[in-house]
């Protein structure tokens, strides 16, 4: 493990300057997942109309997705780092401003410009590391940006349960989400940072019409992200509610509980390249995806007892399991999907997947909001996530023979850590 940790050390300044930027930009989303929806709450906002205007923030994605994969081919993309630093903390305070007052016109723009100014950093920054981190070093610079998203959680985590314990009335949700939201304007100075010197590829420079990319390609390479997409979009932005409403667990419990998680997910991330050379795709991926499954079936049924005491520590149980279990694959099916598509479409894969999950994010959150006006339970919503899992899970391995053949032709070039 050791030697692991030294790789990440070792990896370039500049992306360590930029996967500063991307903690505090995970650092705001994680932490209004957690508890912005408890926040709503309290100023007596419903489950629906939480959802309705999450449903903004994923549209904002949605919006620049596809054009900013486009025009990021053949330029530098190290500028729009700083619309992601400034925007990101900004509007997350403007959201806040709007709950505070009760506006609804003013909490819909925040959420729309916070989605479009997020789109800056989650879509080039993909392909950033595969123009400027050499092959070898490629899986470690994709895992640790990933794990960024789990070091923010277990920091938000710290900072929600420890100060939210300390003085529950002063460091309530709204004064929680301000502070970290200010403190994330700090990313502006680490996107400076970051050295100039952008690799920007010379090759295939052409920026093709949407007609003349390899849709044959693409497509299957994005299928099973898309199904998994609309899936986790039940239920990712809405666990807090699930324990809240199920369980009765408060949020410093529940940011606890987030915290542990995090610490998992942190550590099975920056250990994806071993566990990559040690079991390969094949085997890694599906069998991680498929305890993800069992545990989310597990920890949805409880609430059809949770009127008994153990019900909420055998949900919270699986609630620690799942996500690292799911998060493990993720890594990887980002490697083998940017791999599989070739350099040609990289930057136009890295748009539409965030389109993909934005607009997944979209249905979803209209999908749960109609759920819950219908009073339709929990249990019930995640296990429609589940069956979704499982047709991704099937269409994933398909995929990955397809990556393997395009390996043995000599199309892929594939590098194990030892």
């Amino acid at each position: 493990m050791l030697k692991v940790f030294k790789e990440y050390a070792n990896l370039n300044r500049s992306l360590h300057n930029l996967l500063t930027v991307q903690f505090f930009v995970q650092l705001i989303n994680v932490s209004f997942i957690a508890i912005l929806p408890l926040y709503m709450k309290t100023e007596g906002y419903s489950d629906a109309q939480y959802a309705h205007f999450t449903f903004y923030r994923y549209f904002g994605i949605l919006i620049l997705a596809l054009f900013l994969g486009m025009y990021i081919k053949g330029r530098k993309v190290i500028p729009m780092f700083y619309v992601a630093a400034i925007g990101i903390p900004f509007f997350a305070l403007l959201i806040l401003f709007a709950v505070q007052i009760h506006s609804n016109t003013l909490l819909i723009i925040a959420h729309l410009l916070w989605g479009m100014t997020y789109t800056f950093i989650q879509i080039p920054i993909l392909p950033y590391i595969l123009r400027n981190v050499p092959v070898e070093k490629q899986t470690f610079a994709i895992s640790l940006n990933f794990a960024t998203w789990s070091i923010a959680s277990i920091t938000g985590s710290l900072i929600i349960a420890i100060f939210n314990k300390i003085d529950p009335v002063f460091f309530n949700e709204h004064n929680l989400l301000l502070g970290i939201s200010s403190i994330s304007f700090l990313s502006i100075y680490f996107v400076a940072r970051i050295s100039k010197k952008e690799h920007v590829p010379t090759a295939n420079v052409k920026r093709e019409t949407f007609r003349e990319y390899d849709w044959g390609t693409i497509l299957p390479a994005l299928l099973p992200t898309t199904i998994f997409a609309i899936g986790a979009g039940f239920i990712v932005p809405f666990m807090g509610l699930f324990f809240a409403n199920v369980h009765h667990v408060k949020t410093s419990t529940f940011s606890f509980m987030n915290f542990l998680t995090a610490v998992l997910v942190t550590l099975v991330a920056m250990y994806v390249p071993v566990i990559k050379s040690k079991f390969g795709f094949q085997k890694a991926i599906p069998t991680t995806q498929s305890f993800a499954i069992i545990a989310l079936i597990l920890m949805a049924t409880t609430e059809y007892y949770n009127h008994l005491s153990f019900a909420v520590f055998i949900a919270g149980t699986f609630f620690l399991l799942r996500q690292p279990l799911m998060s493990m694959a993720v890594p990887m099916t980002l490697e083998i999907t940017m791999k599989y598509v070739g350099e040609k479409n990289r930057e136009i894969v890295s748009g539409l997947s965030s389109a993909i999950w934005s607009g997944a994010a979209c249905i979803s959150a209209i999908g749960f909001g109609i759920f819950r006006h219908l009073n339709i339970s929990y249990v019930n919503i995640f296990f429609i996530t589940a069956v979704l899992y499982s047709i991704a899970v099937a269409l994933y391995k398909i995929l990955l023979r397809n990556y393997d053949k395009k390996v043995k032709e000599g199309l892929i070039e594939e590098i194990l850590v030892k």
